[in-house]
């Protein structure tokens, strides 16, 4: 690779790869210039590392503006990966009318298929809640206008997230990207008809609230992601995360939801696939 990873995990080793999966499935939320991805040669590699386990298709996912640029551009570099753009909440204080209006451009490119990430981040001490609010409510719009789907990042801001949503109207789909509530939670997002996204954490062996809010979720409203380069799976949390480690979260579903793996592979991917409006690949 040329690129080079997050800081945060640059020094990690990356995870072995999984065994294959029975059937492909859908990398719904992955960040691939974090994972060290440059150019389209760095995106070609990873995404056959991807392929080569069952993961087919990557939806890259802006946090920033120039993110947002790369992300818009690498869709255009393999025709199995997908873009979705915004600015991350913990950087709503850098929505100006400039911001406003390239994301508009970039959101109306066929190969963006959602506007994400946005919502609301309490736990980092970023942009201030009412800025984070304000910035929330034009993303959501955008995506009513742009007609993709909404994805969400909500850390620690759950009630605040879904009262948001609510005052000014959700967009027709929803994802709530590495879902991070509890039974009680999941059951508000699924009467609601949103869809919820389960990362690496779903398989961490304390992560009993979320094993429960998984089971919850029926195959229409689950999706699967890596959110990588973070977050990576058990049995290799600490490691560096990459797209073709989503295996192991899959798996992990599978057991927790005592559903069939291949059963599963075949619901997520044609969830994901209706959400984002994917072709087969």
């Amino acid at each position: 690779m040329t690129g080079r990873p997050h800081p945060a995990v640059a020094e990690r080793p990356l995870a072995p790869a999984p065994e294959p999966l029975p059937a492909p499935v859908i990398d719904a939320h992955t960040h691939l210039d974090a994972c060290g991805c440059a150019d389209s040669d760095d995106v070609a590699a990873a995404m056959a590392r991807a392929a080569a386990v069952g993961v087919r298709q990557v939806v890259t996912v802006a946090d920033d503006l120039a993110s947002a640029r790369w992300a818009a551009t690498a869709a255009t570099w393999h025709p199995h990966l997908y873009a979705a753009v915004a600015l991350h909440p913990t950087r709503a204080d850098k929505l100006d009318a400039d911001a406003r209006a390239e994301l508009e451009q970039l959101a109306a490119q066929p190969r963006v298929v959602a506007i994400g990430e946005t919502g609301l981040d309490y736990y980092w001490d970023a942009a201030p809640h009412a800025v984070q609010a304000e910035a929330f409510a034009w993303h959501i719009d955008l995506a009513k206008r742009a007609g993709k789907p909404l994805m969400i990042h909500d850390r620690d801001a759950h009630d605040d997230v879904l009262a948001i949503l609510a005052s000014e109207g959700p967009p027709a789909k929803v994802i709530f990207h590495c879902f991070s509530g509890d039974l009680a939670m999941a059951r508000r997002c699924v009467e609601a008809g949103y869809h919820l996204s389960f990362a690496g954490p779903v398989s961490f062996r304390n992560a009993r609230d979320l094993a429960e809010a998984a089971r919850l979720v029926p195959d229409e409203l689950l999706m699967v992601e890596t959110d990588a380069p973070f977050l990576t799976p058990h049995p290799h949390r600490g490691k560096r995360n990459e797209p073709y480690a989503l295996p192991y979260t899959v798996r992990a579903l599978s057991v927790i939801r005592s559903q069939d793996l291949l059963q599963l592979c075949e619901s997520v991917t044609l969830t994901t696939r209706s959400v984002y409006d994917l072709p087969d690949s």
